[in-house]
């Protein structure tokens, strides 16, 4: 599959685009309008300093040659013309999937494999909008994907075999590790594990039983691990959670929400990517 076409350009939209076009895939970037599409060249800048800053081969020949690659559409027909695979990277709201897909099967070539890269939603929940259940299904992609480089495929019942094969080769073939998931779960199997982590450090802060930097520091010097839940969190960017919790029947979840909007995302701290979420970035 050497044609894509990524829906949706936000912070793991982009990075699929580059990770893809990076392999020698031949990708089309669209969004819904050309004003977001505007924006593309410094999420290209952001991201080739982390390519160069963070894998031995790249170079800026290597990045100059894979934004070459990209070509941005605002024309969802255009976007799809010659499409192999469609990977879907807009909002976690299934509403805001539904439609995308119905839309997306209307002009999409018979040949086309559909995949969203939902981190919550299982692809039964969806499939009956594509038009095409059975070559639909879901490859789920870490943040930061030229780093954490696993693609988790899964897909629902009516998922023939051939499309689940092809999608979890095209995976390898942009440098993931394929991670075949053998049946239906919520959150796969990386956001299995992560979002039980990410969760409990919101209800320590939210309920003021620590804060932010101390959850963090605990986590890192009690595990090992590279990362606090915040510190993720603002990898992950901070719209995913606020539409993960702000429709949640935990008060404190919802609470958490509200945070998020209030200081965050209204003050344009979007996270990592944004130069500023939880924590600074900027120099």
């Amino acid at each position: 599959m050497q044609n894509l076409t990524v829906l949706g350009t936000g912070v793991l939209g982009s990075q699929i685009i580059l990770q893809a076009a990076y392999h020698g895939k031949d990708v089309v970037a669209y969004d819904i309008n050309d004003e977001i599409l505007a924006t593309l060249p410094a999420r290209w800048t952001f991201l080739r300093e982390r390519y160069l800053a963070d894998l031995p081969d790249a170079t800026d020949e290597k990045l100059d040659a894979a934004v070459a690659r990209i070509r941005p559409s605002s024309d969802l027909a255009d976007a799809l013309k010659e499409a192999d695979l469609v990977i879907e990277a807009v909002p976690e709201v299934l509403d805001i999937k539904r439609d995308t897909w119905a839309k997306v099967a209307a002009v999409a070539p018979e040949k086309t494999i559909f995949a969203t890269n939902s981190s919550t939603l299982l692809p039964s929940d969806i499939a009956d909008a594509t038009g095409r259940p059975e070559k639909f299904l879901a490859l789920h992609f870490a943040n930061e994907i030229w780093r954490n480089n696993t693609g988790e495929v899964m897909g629902h019942a009516g998922t023939s075999a051939d499309a689940f094969e092809a999608v979890a080769r095209f995976a390898e073939e942009i440098g993931m590790i394929a991670i075949r998931v053998k049946k239906e779960q919520p959150g796969y199997v990386l956001n299995s594990l992560l979002v039980p982590l990410l969760s409990a450090a919101a209800d320590l802060w939210v309920r003021g039983v620590a804060d932010i930097e101390t959850i963090d520091l605990t986590w890192r010097k009690a595990t090992g691990a590279p990362a606090g839940p915040f510190q993720i969190l603002d990898v992950v960017g901070m719209e995913t959670p606020y539409n993960l919790n702000v429709r949640s029947d935990d008060p404190v979840k919802r609470e958490f929400a509200e945070i998020i909007k209030r200081d965050y995302i209204d003050k344009g701290r979007l996270g990592r990517a944004a130069g500023k979420g939880f924590y600074d970035y900027e120099a």
